[in-house]
């Protein structure tokens, strides 16, 4: 019941957090762009919450971060050995288990 609610909470925050992020960008798009550059319009709340996406999907990718730090995260992995990273399974299950369990 308390994970539920616990996660309930992250999920509103998260958009919460979504739909102030797609503001900011509407207000300062609105107040850069037209000033900057010659034809170009001011946009609305979902156009700002499409450049968002547009960005995610193009700098950002879908999982944890983007991908630079994906790659450094894959270069670590591949000079791990076999030990290294069996010892890592094992922490990460454990720290999973533990996490679950709160």
């Amino acid at each position: 019941m308390f994970h539920r609610l616990r996660v309930l909470k992250i999920g509103v925050m998260v958009l919460a957090g979504i739909a102030a992020l797609s503001g900011v960008v509407m207000l300062l798009w609105n107040w850069l762009m037209p000033a900057l550059f010659t034809g170009a319009r001011e946009i609305g709340y979902l156009h700002a919450l499409g450049l968002l996406v547009l960005s995610k999907i193009l700098f950002g990718g879908w999982r944890g971060h983007g991908g630079w730090h994906r790659h450094i995260h894959h270069s670590r992995w591949e000079s791990m050995t076999a030990e290294e990273r069996e010892k890592f399974h094992q922490a990460m299950h454990l720290r999973r288990k533990h996490h679950h369990h709160e």
